[in-house]
């Protein structure tokens, strides 16, 4: 028999921590960039090998999907924090996204 007063058993812990929703609107200038957001312009600045090796590191490395990671970093482009953090990698973004839409 158990106290009244003794606490149930908890559960445990899932293995997985749910992801952290994302701000709805633009992020604040003041706020920092987050450990995502950083990891995402560090990948960004490598260069591959072949085809399929980016995406089996965004994989890999990130543990999201590559449409995922896509979204994250057309939002990072567009903002003021990404270029303030790594200006040649934005700004490269930037061109390459002009030139794209130019192409249309």
């Amino acid at each position: 028999m158990t106290a009244p007063d003794a606490e149930p058993a908890s559960e445990p812990a899932s293995p997985v921590a749910p992801e952290p929703s994302e701000p709805a609107g633009p992020a604040p200038a003041d706020r920092e960039l987050s450990v995502r957001e950083r990891a995402v312009l560090a990948l960004e600045r490598r260069s591959w090998a072949g085809p399929g090796a980016k995406e089996r590191a965004i994989r890999e490395e990130l543990g999201i999907s590559p449409v995922r990671y896509f979204q994250l970093l057309n939002a990072l482009i567009e903002d003021e924090r990404a270029l303030r953090e790594d200006p040649v990698t934005v700004n490269r973004l930037r061109r390459l996204r002009e030139a794209r839409r130019d192409r249309r």
